[in-house]
């Protein structure tokens, strides 16, 4: 094993014991954190170990990172050491692919990113783990930089094997939910373009409905935000310079797609005009990112009233209690209207109701909603302006945003989703009138 290979481990475990031995403030941000990712993902040990490995580069005290309290501890590192513990900022955490195995470590793809990387062990612990590992398996971990040509893992390893690509799509769509904020950590323009395309969503939901909040029947909605989608396939193919006069065929043979191919994904969700357009504009295009489809949840289609909001960050927000919580703020005696007290503390609990919402009506009913929080929560001292993001904390709400489920996807991600849901399809049975899933990296 290279020197600075061994030299690593022996480093990283000092930074761990430094983090874990701490005292004050930065026990402090330790605990907090580890709070947080409890809440949000399960408490077993591989994710305890993720934990305080994400931690030492993402935790804040002050303004310094753990690094940089352990660099600051320990004057008497050679600056060798000192560079390559501060390269430690660029963990990528993934789901990986082994592509090829070698004498000393692992070729490497990050499946969220396609990013390829050389991956030596460290430790024997990890030699251990990856004795058995072959070519096509699944790896979930991180890693770190140790010279400009490779990287070693930093995290312990989740083998998972060799994975379908409707098995993989689940994976995948797990490691979004559980480590949404690393899920292009090593391609900032794909994160860039991901964010552009949530704010030219809510721009384009403005220009449609006229306001950034509608209130319709679900069934309703599902059709506005239909009628928006083929909208913005039209304005997609248009700019990638398509003529959108000419038929389907047409079209394929100019854009160098098989009129099969087309037939085939025609066959399996439908003569879907957005999707199969977006795949033909894609050929015309260097965008390394595809937007999702809107599929609105079945509960969302059949509710009474929905209240759509959009913002440029946050995303679109379908909320089918939205309307009666205005109800209750807007009431002369709040206590008046029947199970409002139990309708107020489900939403605080309820996912979909994100800060951006509770900050929204604390702008619009700051009085009655402070009053009304005080009595649910039999907090006479709470005060809306000061104590609310430490509230919305308290029920596991982010207050900044993350990316949001519109936000456009790299086009390997979503030909993946597409494959996998079209092998799930074919393994199913079909009974007359079924109605077949929708393909992509969709909001559902």
């Amino acid at each position: 094993m290279e020197a600075i290979l061994e030299r690593s481990y022996t480093l990283k475990q000092s930074l761990t014991d430094f983090v874990l031995e701490a005292e004050g403030e930065l026990a402090e941000a330790l605990e907090t954190y580890a709070a947080k990712q409890l809440r949000r993902n399960s408490g077993d040990n591989y994710q305890a170990e993720m934990t305080i490995d994400t931690f030492i580069t993402e935790g804040r005290v002050a303004d310094k990172s753990p690094i940089d309290l352990f660099i600051q501890a320990h004057p008497e590192l050679p600056e060798s050491d000192k560079t390559l513990i501060k390269s430690w900022h660029r963990t990528v955490i993934g789901l990986f692919a082994v592509t090829k195995i070698l004498p000393d470590g692992f070729e490497l793809m990050n499946w969220l990113t396609a990013k390829q990387y050389i991956v030596k062990p460290n430790n024997p612990k990890i030699i251990k783990d990856l004795s058995r590992c072959k070519e096509g398996e699944i790896i979930l971990t991180s890693i770190i930089p140790i010279t400009d040509n490779y990287s070693t893992f930093s995290a312990p390893c989740t083998l998972m094997g060799k994975l379908g690509k409707p098995k993989l799509a689940i994976a995948i769509g797990n490691f979004k939910e559980n480590y949404k904020k690393h899920l292009y950590s090593d391609a900032p323009d794909l994160l860039e373009q991901a964010w552009e395309s949530v704010t030219q969503y809510h721009e384009q939901f403005v220009d449609f409905f006229g306001s950034d909040e509608i209130t319709l029947p679900g069934y309703q909605l599902n059709k506005k935000i239909a009628e928006l989608q083929e909208i913005t396939a039209q304005k997609r193919l248009e700019s990638a310079g398509i003529d959108t006069k000419k038929s389907f065929s047409e079209l394929a043979q100019e854009a160098g797609v098989e009129e099969s191919e087309i037939n085939a994904i025609a066959k399996e969700i439908g003569s879907d005009s957005q999707t199969i357009s977006q795949m033909l504009s894609n050929k015309n295009s260097s965008s390394k990112m595809v937007t999702p489809k809107i599929d609105l949840p079945v509960e969302i289609k059949k509710a009474e009233q929905v209240t759509a909001l959009s913002h440029p960050r946050w995303g679109y927000m379908f909320l089918p209690n939205y309307s009666k919580i205005k109800d209750i703020l807007e009431a002369e005696n709040w206590q008046n209207v029947e199970g409002s007290e139990k309708f107020i503390r489900q939403n605080l609990e309820d996912k979909s109701m994100n800060a951006f919402v509770w900050h929204r009506l604390a702008e619009q009913y700051p009085e009655s909603l402070e009053k009304i929080l005080q009595s649910v929560l039999q907090r006479p001292d709470f005060h809306l302006q000061n104590d609310i993001d430490a509230l919305l904390q308290e029920f596991n709400k982010n207050i900044e945003p993350e990316l949001p489920d519109i936000a456009s996807v790299p086009v390997h991600l979503h030909n993946l989703f597409q494959d996998a849901v079209v092998e799930v399809n074919k393994s199913k049975p079909k009974s007359k009138g079924q109605k077949q899933v929708t393909k992509g990296f969709q909001r559902g």
